[in-house]
């Protein structure tokens, strides 16, 4: 005893630093494994369904080489020979991506795959859209207005006939498919349900559509089924399909990836392939734009001289047949020829004149400069000056067009631009104007030389003056007409031979699934499964403030733990006579070795049961403590001093008439208040009637007396009393004892309040106290003290003894824990 109090009164250990067990967190995982299979399971399944239900969003990638640099410099014939590539210019990726991106090059991608109407079968959990899969095509009337975004159903009968179903909706957006617009005003549509043959025009006052089966018509195998189409908003679906994503392959290179996202893979293969042609087209067309003005201008000429021509031509074969002349004399050739020079002179001179004539008007009707304007060496004319200024032009106007795809009108660079636009156009005009002037100069200095020579003319025979004039009106509409022919071919042959800066590397063939990621899911849904339940674990370790395990304990308090007790599924408190050879009656034996240990070998000792609150095991553990004492052939005794709420006397079946509480305060007896009970060696001393003072009674001098005497007649006495959290009874009954045990109960005793009296009964050193855990739980469905099914746990506490347990030894454990089936596992998961 005078040891135990010496080693109770050294200084209290600093608490240790606290260490994550690492074995004890694997333990409890694998402790609750089907946590674990269930949640991956069910994770997983829940990855296969949306794997399985959601609609798939596949990628496509195609990739054009956009050439950084154009080269050439002013038109001439060998220009228009290699090209027409006119006017260097340096081109910026960024502007070409935005053409690329642009609303109007989606729109012709859009116009020229027909994606009017979008086409769908039902499934039973989904609904799939159909592109060149569908057995019928609906033949829009664009020139009529169309109903778009309801889903009409079509149900096929037969080869000749369908079923049509049009559902009941509220404003629904009627589109002019002429001016590519959605009207002001929405409608509301009533249901119809219509059976009409395949071919026939069914038509209302929102609706004008036919439907045509197509070579994907199966006959049976599609009767019965039901489709859907959609009349599309075009301005809607070219903005959905204008969110296409183009970057440089690297940043250095000048070849864009366009990829685009779909819900039909062959769909946006087909799209990216049309737009990726539709941005190479719109780049020669914009080269061929100058050849193919300059041919239009050389034909609006050309259908002038052609009928003049055609007039001379009549007049002067009529002139030869009616006069009966070929030829003419030699003097008259001499000034004819002269004449004919002078008068193609004129003709090129007035060609060019007409070209200027248009550039005045184009610069006097177009407020704004575009691209398109004829170059004068396309006309012949060699003027630097004005080349230059024309060259200027376009450029400008070009690196305009590309900044407004990008960017708005606020932007500095249009701006400036503009500004240079103007200052050119300026230039140019004045330009023109003496360039005119000059031009009509020339035009009268050949003027008065044709007079000179028309006097030479005039004195000729009449018949041969007749004759060189008809000559003179053909010659000159015929070298004009040769001229304007030469040029025209000039432009045709260039436009003909011209090819794109740019072109397609790659076109798109096939198409990647971007959404859902399957592999990916499963791998989500895999680690989800395993980290769903950790984090439960975890957060029920977090939340759960009750004692658990032993470290749970040992960190509280330095106090020794003398053993623990099994959980009872016994009805009945007196488990140790009811089952001597249960594993929990091995327990309790531990438990009663532990006890001699402590008594260092005392034949007598006296031992105080309590515990932090109610229902933590005291009574039970007080119980069967006696018992084992008992049944080790010793006579026993059970006293009952929780005088406020006496119970012991239920377990035996005795009379609580008296007592303690009545033999304290003088009305009974000793041998009156001490009964037999049904195990050998064992007596029991009830609680007795509940007194009004307690506390008072247990202090009395007769309680001194009452203890001196028993102490005398019994081997062990045990002391069941009331929660030391609550009363103090347990104290004042303390220096009867030689020790005094003290339950908790797993996953019950609040480690606060625990931790809150253990700290006071140590530092005040009250008692000589020693920890018993009961309800402690085998099974690996329970939150373990650090035990399993199985698994042995031995205490040793420098008495050179220690125990383990086992299920299936003892031969009264008739409850045993079995392992729960998988159905209850999830149950309770």
């Amino acid at each position: 005893m005078e040891q135990y109090q010496a080693n109770n009164n050294l200084p209290q250990q600093q608490e240790p630093e606290e260490k994550v067990d690492i074995m004890s967190i694997v333990f409890k995982i694998l402790s609750h494994w089907h946590y674990f299979a269930i949640s991956v399971v069910l994770t997983l399944l829940l990855a296969f369904v949306f794997n399985k239900y959601s609609v798939p969003i596949y990628e496509v990638k195609s990739t054009v080489l956009v050439k950084d640099e154009k080269k050439g410099a002013g038109m001439n014939g060998g220009d228009l020979l290699q090209g027409l590539d006119l006017f260097g210019s340096q081109k910026n990726v960024q502007n070409e991506i935005g053409i690329l991106q642009s609303y109007s090059l989606t729109n012709k991608a859009i116009k020229q795959l027909n994606f009017y109407v979008s086409y769908f079968v039902e499934s039973k959990f989904k609904t799939e859209e159909l592109y060149k899969e569908n057995p019928f095509e609906v033949a829009l009337d664009t020139s009529f207005n169309q109903l778009v975004g309801v889903q009409i159903s079509v149900k096929i009968l037969s080869s000749d006939k369908y079923e049509l179903e049009i559902p009941e909706q509220s404003d629904v957006t009627v589109f002019n498919y002429r001016e590519e617009k959605a009207l002001e005003d929405k409608v509301d549509i009533h249901k119809v349900i219509k059976t009409l043959y395949f071919g026939e025009t069914y038509k209302d006052e929102n609706l004008n559509f036919k439907i045509l089966l197509t070579p994907k018509y199966k006959g049976k195998d599609t009767n019965g089924k039901i489709f859907l189409f959609t009349i599309n908003d075009l301005t809607q679906i070219t903005s959905q399909f204008n969110s296409s994503k183009i970057e440089p392959i690297n940043k250095e290179a000048t070849v864009l990836a366009v990829m685009v996202k779909n819900r039909n893979k062959q769909k946006a293969i087909d799209f990216i392939n049309a737009l990726t042609e539709a941005y190479i087209n719109s780049d020669l067309e914009e080269k061929n734009l100058i050849a193919t003005n300059t041919v239009g201008f050389i034909d609006g000429q050309l259908s002038g001289i052609t009928d003049s021509l055609h007039i001379v031509e009549s007049q002067l074969q009529n002139f030869r047949t009616a006069n009966k002349i070929m030829n003419i004399s030699d003097e008259a050739r001499v000034v004819s020829d002269k004449v004919a020079d002078l008068d193609k002179e004129k003709a090129i001179e007035s060609v060019k004149s007409r070209y200027y004539k248009y550039l005045t008007d184009y610069f006097a009707t177009n407020s704004t400069v575009k691209s398109d304007i004829i170059a004068p060496s396309t006309m012949g004319i060699e003027d630097p000056l004005l080349a230059k200024l024309v060259e200027n032009l376009i450029t400008f106007s070009s690196e305009k067009e590309k900044l407004k795809i990008s960017s708005t009108s606020n932007n500095p660079l249009i701006t400036a631009i503009d500004s240079k636009i103007e200052n050119t156009k300026r230039f140019l005009i004045e330009n023109v104007k003496n360039i005119v002037n000059i031009s009509n100069i020339s035009i009268k200095e050949l003027d008065k030389r044709i007079a000179t020579v028309q006097v030479e003319l005039n004195k000729l025979p009449a018949t041969e003056r007749n004759l060189i004039n008809i000559e003179r009106k053909f010659k000159i509409n015929d070298q004009i007409y040769t001229f304007l022919l030469q040029k025209r071919a000039e432009s045709a042959i260039a436009k003909a031979s011209n090819v794109a800066d740019n072109k397609i590397i790659d076109k798109a063939r096939s198409a990647e699934k971007v959404y859902p990621k399957t592999t990916l899911n499963y791998i989500i849904a895999f680690i989800l499964g395993i980290f769903i339940p950790l984090i439960y674990l975890f957060i029920k370790d977090f939340m759960n403030n009750t004692i658990v395990e032993k470290s749970d304990i040992e960190k509280i308090s330095t106090f020794p733990i003398i053993g623990h007790i099994i959980h009872s599924d016994r009805e009945s408190n007196t488990v140790v006579q009811d089952s001597p050879k249960s594993s929990i009656a091995e327990s309790f034996r531990a438990v009663r070795t532990n006890l001699q240990f402590i008594g260092k070998g005392k034949e007598k000792q006296t031992f105080l049961v309590t515990s932090t609150m109610v229902s933590e095991g005291k009574t039970f553990v007080s119980i069967n403590l006696a018992s084992i004492f008992a049944l080790y052939g010793k006579k026993t005794l059970l006293m009952g001093f929780d005088l406020r709420k006496p119970k012991i006397y239920q377990d035996f079946a005795l009379t609580n008439t008296e007592g303690i509480s009545s033999y304290l305060i003088g009305k009974s007896k000793l041998e009156d208040i001490i009964q037999k009970s049904f195990i050998p060696n064992l007596d029991i001393i009830m609680a007795g009637p509940i007194p009004p003072n307690p506390s008072e009674l247990i202090a009395s001098e007769r309680n001194d007396e009452l203890f001196a005497k028993l102490q005398l007649m019994y081997d062990y006495i045990i002391i069941d009393t009331p929660p030391v959290g609550l009363i103090t009874d347990a104290f004042l009954l303390m220096k009867y004892t030689d020790a005094n045990v003290y339950v908790t109960r797993q996953n019950y005793t609040n480690k606060k309040v625990f931790k809150s009296i253990i700290t006071d009964i140590e530092k005040r050193n009250v008692g000589k106290f020693n920890l018993l855990v009961n309800d402690v739980r085998l099974d690996r469905d329970s939150t373990g003290y650090g035990y399993g099914s199985g698994y042995g746990y031995g205490y040793g506490y420098g008495y050179g003894y220690g125990y383990g347990y086992g299920y299936g030894y003892y031969s009264d454990d008739n409850t045993k824990i079995k392992k729960k089936s998988f159905l209850k596992k999830i149950k309770k998961f």
